[in-house]
């Protein structure tokens, strides 16, 4: 029975540690180092950056955000997604990666918003072979909280604009947006699942086969 994996971190400021981690800068004591030149980005940075820290920044400059940005406030999630080792390799054995790769960028660009996915890397030096996917939280429209206060209290606001652009990770890992979605060509799911808590989970495919999701520490 094989494992999928996603994981979804948040982090505050441009997170160049997990950067330089991501693109090589510095030598991971775990990663080959003679199939570091395997390893892709799989999607180009905006014109004018350079690496991911500044993808980042120049998402969030040009979404037309108008509210003050905290210092603490999430600024992307990281996203890993990879599987068994061994269901990983024949994945790569059937020619099936570069498939396997766009699949997840197709879902990643369908639960974010494609210009919210502002880089993806795939690591062919490690035992496992894996993406690093960033995703900058901009969402549209009044804060749920917000919402659920004008309909319990049943007061009045100043109107915001209906589209107006904001940084909001917990709009987007809301547990109503939680998704599973499965591809028939590689036999894989993908998970959307909320990390602040362990999840373990499993989901039928539609060829009636169980996988079950869980984070491995070995990426």
């Amino acid at each position: 029975m094989g494992y999928v994996v996603l994981h979804l971190d948040k982090v505050s400021g441009g997170d160049a540690t997990m950067s330089a981690h991501i693109e090589r800068t510095i030598d991971p004591n775990n990663a080959d180092k003679n199939r570091t030149h395997l390893n892709r980005e799989l999607i180009m940075f905006p014109e004018g950056a350079k690496n991911r820290t500044e993808a980042i920044q120049h998402r969030i400059e040009n979404a037309g955000i108008t509210r003050k940005i905290d210092k603490n406030q999430v600024r992307a999630i990281r996203v890993m997604l990879s599987g068994t080792h061994e269901d990983m390799k024949q994945i790569e054995t059937n020619g099936k990666l570069n498939e396997w790769c766009n699949d997840n960028l197709n879902w990643l660009s369908k639960n974010f918003g494609t210009e919210n996915l502002v880089s993806a890397v795939l690591h062919l030096d490690k035992k496992t072979s894996h993406i690093h996917a960033t995703v900058v939280p901009i969402v549209a429209g009044e804060q749920r909280k917000a919402k659920k206060e004008q309909s319990e209290a049943k007061k009045k606001y100043k109107k915001k604009p209906a589209n107006a652009a904001r940084l909001c990770a917990d709009d987007i890992m809301a547990r109503n947006k939680l998704k599973v979605s499965s591809t028939n060509q590689t036999n894989h799911a993908l998970f959307y699942v909320d990390t602040r808590h362990d999840v373990s989970c499993r989901v039928t495919l539609p060829s009636g086969k169980s996988l079950f999701c869980n984070f491995p520490e070995d990426h």
